[in-house]
């Protein structure tokens, strides 16, 4: 049965929403599988025709979401320059400090190597709440974030539009990108940089 609907409730990490149909009733679960291109994300407020089917249980749930009554969205329409830009700017301050020997090229590879390993990370939790799979924990991207690969965190969230939204966990995200900016200005200081140089020391002597 082919009927019209508007998004009223809609969670992208998951992946699923509700939606209202303009003839009344109780609202209908609808899954990102049910839209035949999961790049133009719903968004509440959409207007969707669709078809009524049952899921295993027997319940009702919308398929065949047709696309065309959306409001053209894609990733890039909702990415966020000035927090992409201060990842970048992050990168590069990170780097000048290692060109000026203030900090050494370790630190470098550590914000690379997590920023990459993180922005992965953030990817592959993005495609496991599409497919209702098993999910990467939350404290797992946080200190990811934290040991330095927040960069690639702001920049996963803005691509995959992915935990962005989210007000408890981005209120831990940026607590912990404090703390990292923190600690990396600590090691600025003669007392952080003498703590620094004996850490790497004992390290290479390990």
């Amino acid at each position: 049965m082919r009927l019209e609907g508007t998004i009223t409730t809609w969670k992208d990490d998951q992946g699923y929403g509700f939606i209202t149909p303009d003839n009344g009733g109780p609202q209908i679960f609808v899954h990102i599988k049910a839209f035949p291109d999961s790049l133009i994300r719903p968004r509440p407020g959409d207007p969707v025709p669709f078809e009524l089917g049952e899921d295993d249980r027997g319940r009702p749930r919308a398929t065949r979401v047709r696309r065309e009554r959306f409001a053209v969205q894609t990733p890039a329409a909702s990415i966020s320059a000035p927090l992409l830009l201060l990842a970048a700017i992050a990168l590069t301050i990170v780097g000048l400090l290692t060109v000026a020997g203030q900090l050494p090229l370790v630190i470098l590879d550590v914000y690379l190597i997590a920023s990459g390993i993180t922005f992965l990370a953030y990817w592959q939790d993005k495609a496991a709440a599409r497919k209702n799979q098993w999910r990467t924990a939350e404290r797992t991207l946080h200190l990811l974030g934290i040991v330095g690969g927040w960069p690639g965190a702001l920049i996963a969230q803005q691509v995959f539009r992915h935990k962005s939204s989210k007000t408890s966990f981005q209120l831990v995200f940026w607590l912990t990108v404090f703390a990292n900016i923190g600690v990396l200005a600590w090691f600025l200081t003669p007392h952080g940089a003498v703590a620094l140089r004996d850490v790497m020391q004992s390290m290479a002597n390990s």
